[in-house]
């Protein structure tokens, strides 16, 4: 005789996907709860009739449309047919752990060598189509859990993932020397190719995620070319460094070349010289200092020469042409007729620095030059 029950519902845990009530051959009459997060399916005779979404559902003939098609209840309200309900968990679950049960072989694409690698992650399922799920995966069974659904899909995984991250990895040129920065893109990618393989049986793969690649850490041929990718990249940032020293001190010398010449400016500035009247008295020094303006008086220079040179550097500049002449006026050694010429090129050439450095004006230049020549006539 069936029972007579009230109310059929389910309130476990959330790691569940697919529960089945042990209330079977009710009444007409019982009610139904179906959570928000759930969907229920009734069996009658091992076929799935009617999907019920959230609510209060009344099981009866004007409730279940489809047993009004296969059979007529009795009047009494009792039914002699084998009726089950299935519950299915539609939330989205997270957390649920994977993990490849060998090494991924593959060649490495940058520096084309072979090598192997493990990988796991974690990914979030959600039931989409609950009759596919029921009928392909749960069959007569009562419960599948979370461990029972990856138990299904483990030689999904197991294929699947290896086949499709060697696919990857080969395609985008992913060096394994720089995988771990790119696990998000690779994760997007694998979730995209999963999909459909999850979705055939009814489960949604919301996310997936790629989380760990085990290297093969002491390997020869992977310890070898893992110490030439790392000493190439050293090597370029130690010469952007020495590029950038460089820089910097070149950078530092003009600043400091600037600010003695903005020194030098303010000196100028404060004694009353230009930096041409400079370079005339550095000309004086050097004319005084090759005994040149010894002959200034055989030509007519004198003092007046440096009228132009002012302030403190004009008398230094005196001081150094009166040392001059006086030590013009001592009695000259008898020059041999050879050395004419050589003095005279080097008198003028003392000249023409002078008149460069704005010590002579043109006219008081061709003077000179014409003294010089009619003294060797």
């Amino acid at each position: 005789m069936a029972k007579i029950v009230d109310v059929i519902k389910y309130e476990g845990d959330n790691s569940t996907f697919i529960w089945k009530h042990p209330c079977e051959d009710f009444n007409t009459m019982t009610q139904l709860i179906v959570h928000e997060s759930q969907e229920a399916i009734f069996f009658m005779n091992g076929q799935a009739l009617d999907l019920f979404g959230a609510g209060r559902h009344t099981l009866e003939t004007q409730n279940i449309p489809l047993i009004g098609k296969a059979i007529t209840l009795p009047t009494d309200g009792k039914t002699p047919f084998h009726c089950e309900v299935y519950f299915i968990n539609k939330t989205e679950q997270m957390a649920i752990k994977w993990g490849t049960d060998s090494k991924v072989q593959f060649m490495e694409p940058t520096y084309n060598f072979p090598i192997s690698i493990g990988a796991s992650g974690e990914m979030a399922l959600r039931v989409d189509d609950s009759r596919k799920l029921l009928i392909k995966l749960v069959g007569t069974e009562n419960y599948l859990g979370q461990a029972g659904l990856m138990k299904y899909f483990r030689a999904i995984l197991m294929t699947k993932v290896k086949s499709y991250l060697a696919q990857v990895i080969r395609e985008k040129k992913i060096s394994i020397f720089e995988i771990d920065e790119r696990l998000d893109e690779i994760s997007k990618d694998l979730h995209k190719m999963l999909q459909p393989d999850f979705l055939e049986y009814g489960v949604a793969l919301e996310r997936f995620f790629l989380t760990v690649i085990v290297k093969p850490d002491g390997d020869a041929s992977y310890e070898k070319f893992k110490s030439l990718h790392f000493r190439q990249y050293a090597d370029i940032a130690e010469a952007k460094l020495r590029q950038q020293t460089a820089v910097i001190d070149a950078e530092t010398q003009a600043q400091r070349t600037v600010i003695e010449s903005q020194a030098m400016a303010t000196k100028r500035a404060q004694e009353g010289y230009t930096y041409q009247q400079e370079r005339g008295f550095d000309v004086a020094q050097d004319v005084a200092k090759n005994e040149a303006v010894g002959q200034f008086t055989n030509m007519g220079v004198g003092f007046g020469t440096m009228a132009g040179v002012g302030g403190a550097v004009g008398g230094v500049v005196g001081s150094a042409v009166s040392g001059a002449l006086d030590s013009a006026n001592q009695p000259a050694p008898q020059a041999q007729p050879q050395d004419d010429m050589a003095a005279f090129k080097a008198k003028i050439e003392k000249l023409t620095m002078m008149k460069e450095a704005g010590m002579l004006t043109e006219e008081e230049f061709n003077n000179l030059k014409a003294q010089l020549l009619s003294s060797i006539m």
